[in-house]
């Protein structure tokens, strides 16, 4: 039986094994999609068990998107540009990284937003941010500026990606749609502390999908903009995960949406 894994730290939130074993019942595959919390020293040995083809395919979550690049053989062109890995499989030449959070993205604005012309305010500077700025460059986006705790993190951005701006955490500038790309929501408490009682008829996007709405988008929703959690992102994230992994498209329905509210 072949086995996958989403890897990261934390982990309890992940939702992938739901998703991904769902997929794997369905399409009565013989597979087995587990999560494990791992620290940086242990990825390697990861690695050489996809190598070695003990392990089938990696999820890579939050914080080893980046850390996991030193021990690839490969990276596709996605994972090359945005610095960033999420997936990964046993290619012709070995161990490859790819990046499905790009088209995870633009799938999950499909039928909810269209960026063009449009000023965004990303909230952030970690693991998926390059592949959200990648994104909204080929969607056309008029212009992108980041706002990160950590001003230098963001300023590194800057090196990937021409005209971005950057903001110092706590500013506002006017914003057609605001993205949450912090951690800030994981847990329920959790409070991004900006004042957003002027925003009005925006677009508040926040990545994280459990819970279901976190209280920057309840903010969002307090003062009349519209809201989305980033539960279609991660589904369809993981829809181009699977079909690297089993070279078939699974079903996103109504049956795969309500197998995520169940948080």
């Amino acid at each position: 039986m072949k086995k996958y894994l989403v890897i990261g730290n934390p982990i309890d939130h992940s939702l992938s094994p739901q998703l991904h074993n769902h997929w794997i019942k369905v399409n009565k595959i013989e597979a087995v999609y587990e999560k494990k919390k791992i620290n940086q020293n242990e990825i390697k040995d990861l690695i050489r068990d996809v190598k070695d083809k003990k392990i089938s395919g990696i999820n890579v979550t939050v914080p080893f998107k980046q850390e996991v690049i030193t021990y690839l053989d490969e990276l596709t062109d996605q994972a090359q540009k945005t610095q960033s890995v999420n997936t990964i499989y046993l290619g012709t030449n070995g161990v490859v990284g790819h990046n499905t959070d790009v088209d995870g993205f633009k799938s999950s604005l499909k039928d909810e937003y269209d960026p063009k012309n449009k000023n965004i305010l990303i909230l952030g500077a970690g693991g998926v941010v390059p592949s959200i700025i990648f994104a909204l460059k080929n969607m056309r986006a008029q212009s992108i500026t980041i706002s990160n705790r950590t001003r230098e993190k963001a300023e590194n951005l800057k090196k990937s990606f021409e005209n971005i701006k950057i903001v110092d955490w706590g500013q506002i500038p006017n914003f057609d749609m605001i993205i949450n790309a912090t951690s800030v929501g994981l847990n329920a408490e959790d409070e991004i502390n900006l004042d957003f009682s002027k925003t009005n008829n925006k677009f508040f996007y926040d990545v994280i999908y459990n819970p279901t709405e976190t209280n920057f988008l309840k903010a969002g929703k307090k003062f009349g903009n519209k809201i989305l959690n980033g539960k279609l992102m991660f589904i369809y994230q993981a829809y181009y995960a699977f079909k690297i992994w089993h070279k078939l498209l699974p079903k996103v329905d109504g049956e795969v949406i309500k197998l995520l509210d169940n948080d």
